[in-house]
Parts: C-alpha cells; structure tokens; sequence
C-alpha cells in the first residue's frame, strides 16, 4: 500500500551540545517521507519558496519518494530555528519564519487521492480536513497535532478526529486535548473522540499504544550517542505506517510490531542533524537493528 503525507518541508537551524547545522533540510513532512520510503512508495504534499534547493528534490526522488505534491510558489521557504538543552529533552525555538506556509491551498495530484494510507503531519486542522476531503479510498487516515492547534482550533480539530483512525502525540498534548492529567485516563477519553488508536510518543522514553482495552508500552532503542532529537517523531510515525503499509490488515500484533519498527527508524535519525543518516540506511539495518532491540527487550 502507497502512502500520502501532508505537512512542512523546510530549512531547519539547529543547535545542540553536539554542534549545530545552518539551513538543513527539515519538516515534518520530509522527516515522514524519508522514513516511510524505507518500507513503501510515499507520496509527500508541501509547499515550499522559490528559494528551494533543487540538490533537495532529487534527495526525495533518490529515495523513490513522488515529489509531484510539493508546491513551489513566489517567497521563501519555511524556516524554523531552534536550541537543545543538554539532555536533549527539551528545546527552545529561537525563530520562526512561515514565509509561504501563510497562504496555502492544497491540491492533491489525482494520483494521490487513491492511495491506501494518508499521515495528516503536523499543520492547521483546517488544511488536514482539506486535504482529506479529496482522498477517495483510503483505507487507514492517521494524524499528528500540536498545542498550539489543540487551543486555537479546537472545533476543528475535533471535527478531524471522528475522521482518523490513528492520533500520534506526546504526553502534554494528550493531557490539553483530554482535560486529564493521567496518561492512560488522557488516551481512554482520546478514543471516545474517534481515532481508534492513539500513540503517546514519549521521546527518549520511547511509545506507549492504546487501541480499545488494549496497551502496549515500548521503550526507546538505547544509544551511546544522540546528536539530535528533531524529527525523530514524525521518522517513527514513517516507520510505523511504513512497516503497516507492507500488511493487508492489521491486528494489535501488528500494532505492537509496527511500534517497535517505528522506533527503530527514529533511533538512526537522532544520530545525526537533519536527515543525514536516514537517508543512508536501508530496510536490512532496520531489521538488523529490531532483532537486537528484541533480545534486550525480552522478559523471558
């Protein structure tokens, strides 16, 4: 099953304790496509400025990835800059630049509007809701949000959600958009709104997964080196939606699995700055990298 992503593709600025990096590829849209491309044909909505690297597009288009969704208008380039603190766990944003994402209209290729899987990434709910009304077949819709949505465009946020069957967030947007300030009471409120799984991404902590009575808590593949933490949620929901992709249905092993597989992908992309080392990996060191994240994490 292809894959459709819509959200950012832009120019990241970063600095962390490991070094920094000017003006890198970044977005959650890229981070997703880049990830799910391991597993899958992905297909990637965006818009970016005229300012874009074409060495950029034929990054996507080395990794199978269909660029035919990303719209180049007049302006520049979304930028977003942003400071780590030592541990990694939280950051400071340091500038935002919206620059073409303040006027878009999305629409999709035809070709898009049948694939099987949509990632409604991180945007205004409004977009997303445009963008899934001109999708015909698909069979699974999963979606990610953030704060600032959650509290500024609630109705339509809400509306969305009787529309997905998966929402991918951490910890503190669960707890705003649920009014409850227990992770699992957060989730059991979360399905009542309409996805039928909701993911917790917990960063370092890696993922707890709750669909109907079940749940399933996974921590984070360990590493002796982090360099930085961006994207790293949005290459897990490539991975699990990549690995789901290679299914004909899913059953809660799968999800399990699916969840695993997931923080695998972005165990490679905290590794290094922007996309730098998950466009060098292949499925076959996904898979070596999960056969030994099962041996550490077996009980038995």
């Amino acid at each position: 099953m292809s894959i459709v992503v819509v959200g950012t593709v832009a120019y990241d600025s970063i600095i962390t304790t490991s070094g920094s990096i000017d003006e890198a590829l970044g977005g959650s849209a890229t981070y997703f496509s880049v990830a799910s491309s391991i597993f899958t044909k992905t297909k990637i909505v965006a818009t970016v400025g005229e300012d874009f690297s074409e060495t950029y597009f034929s990054l996507f288009k080395g990794r199978g990835i269909d660029i035919a969704g990303i719209d180049v208008v007049p302006g520049r380039t979304f930028r977003w800059k942003g400071k780590y603190s030592k541990n990694l766990n939280e950051r400071t944003t340091l500038e935002t630049q919206l620059n073409v994402l303040k006027k878009v209209k999305v629409k999709l290729p035809a070709s898009y509007t049948t694939c099987s899987i949509l990632f409604l990434a991180n945007i205004d709910p409004e977009i997303q809701l445009e963008v899934l009304s001109q999708m015909k077949k698909t069979k699974f819709i999963a979606m990610d949000t953030m704060n600032f949505w959650i509290t500024s465009k609630a109705k339509k946020l809400k509306e969305l959600l009787h529309q997905v069957d998966l929402l991918c967030i951490n910890e503190e947007e669960a707890e705003l958009l649920s009014g409850e300030d227990n992770i699992v009471k957060s989730c059991k409120k979360i399905l009542m709104m309409g996805p039928s799984v909701v993911i917790i991404k917990r960063g370092s902590y890696g993922a707890i997964l709750f669909h109907d009575i079940h749940i399933c808590s996974m921590p984070a593949y360990p590493l002796e080196n982090v360099m930085d933490p961006t994207g790293a949620g949005d290459s897990f929901a490539g991975g699990f939606l990549g690995y789901l992709s290679t299914l004909k249905r899913f059953s809660i092993n799968d999800l399990r699995k699916a969840l695993a597989y997931g923080n695998m992908v972005a165990s490679y992309t905290v590794e290094d700055f922007s996309v730098n080392k998950l466009v060098s990996i292949h499925f076959e060191d996904i898979e070596s990298r999960y056969e030994l994240f099962k041996s550490i994490t077996a009980i038995c």
